[in-house]
């Protein structure tokens, strides 16, 4: 997690979700979605990073994320923003939504599909 968010805004997304990966049980959090979160004066800046720029759930996690933080005391006052000049990659991804959502390597680097599968049953280390 980058060190621009705050332990209270990682607990308070922990349980917002991508309609994408909520049945896998990775959050906007184990997704590495967030790239900073700020308060003051209780007023809370967050933003975000997308996997694709064609996501058609960004208005949904966007609405989640700002409902997520609003409920923290504090904040009286959220604004959620998507964060265009840093592209999203499968590295910011926690070790668990890794596993859970079982990211394979490149084919060319994995050679015989089959066989790196069975090699690696819980997906990349």
């Amino acid at each position: 997690m980058p060190p621009e968010v705050p332990g209270w805004a990682v607990r308070a997304l922990s349980g917002v979700y991508d309609p994408c990966c909520r049945e896998k049980g990775v959050s906007v959090v184990d997704m590495g979605l967030l790239r900073s979160v700020e308060l003051r004066d209780g007023h809370a800046r967050v933003e975000l990073l997308l996997t694709s720029g064609w996501c058609p759930f960004a208005v949904r996690v966007l609405t989640d994320v700002e409902d997520a933080v609003r409920q923290v005391p504090g904040v009286d006052s959220c604004e959620v923003e998507v964060v265009w000049d840093e592209v999203w990659t499968p590295d910011r991804l926690s070790a668990s939504a890794v596993r859970a959502l079982r990211f394979l390597p490149d084919p060319v680097a994995a050679g015989d599909r089959d066989a790196y599968l069975a090699a690696h049953p819980g997906g990349l280390p």
